[in-house]
């Protein structure tokens, strides 16, 4: 479904997709990144709300799902195009002008950390147009600050339809920001995500 503030995309090609979930994000994200072609022309920054206190297998757990490699992103690395990175627990992900990625242990954003607002702000402003940010399942808000921050610079906005999302919070409170182009039951972000690339590439 296409929001009332879709507009054609411009020609300048995307850089980046950046998605986010929490409660029952797991699902949702083997799903969306199993879907996504091997040849994905730009890197895919993911921010998972985790138990801070535990290693985290999820990269292993969405590699086996993904075409795409899939790995917990590290400070200083420069982000490459088809290849997936998580956010590590208790660390906010952040991303570059350069596309070199940063993790911080500052504050707390919205009780969580990593934050998706964090995460999508400096999308926002590393990218600007050529940004895709996307929000899946998950309780609170977090996100939606972080997706009127992607809209704000002219990017382009996917949110899971609530009504059907395992956790309505975070999709419902992108949607009422009315920041968001895109509302899509799961199957289809995948494929919206390849299209959207692929189109703006040709």
């Amino acid at each position: 479904m296409y929001s009332d503030s879709s507009r054609p995309a411009p020609a300048e090609s995307f850089g980046i997709v950046a998605i986010a979930s929490s409660a029952g994000g797991i699902t949702a994200l083997s799903k969306v990144l199993g879907g996504l072609p091997a040849d994905l022309p730009v890197p895919v920054l993911v921010v998972q709300h985790l138990d801070p206190r535990h290693e985290t297998i999820l990269a292993e757990v969405l590699g086996r799902r993904a075409k795409l490699p899939v790995r917990l992103a590290e400070s200083g690395e420069q982000t490459e195009p088809g290849v997936v990175y998580i956010a590590p627990p208790n660390y906010h992900l952040l991303v570059g002008p350069e596309g070199v990625l940063s993790l911080s242990s500052s504050e707390l954003v919205h009780f969580v950390r990593p934050s998706a607002d964090l995460l999508f702000e400096s999308v926002a402003g590393a990218y600007g147009p050529r940004a895709i940010a996307c929000v899946l399942t998950g309780s609170g808000s977090d996100g939606s600050m972080g997706v009127s921050a992607v809209k704000s610079r002219g990017g382009t906005v996917l949110v899971q339809d609530p009504e059907e999302a395992e956790f309505k919070g975070m999709p419902q409170a992108a949607v009422r920001t009315g920041a968001v182009d895109f509302v899509l039951p799961l199957d289809e972000i995948a494929d919206v995500i390849r299209s959207l690339v692929e189109v703006r590439k040709s």
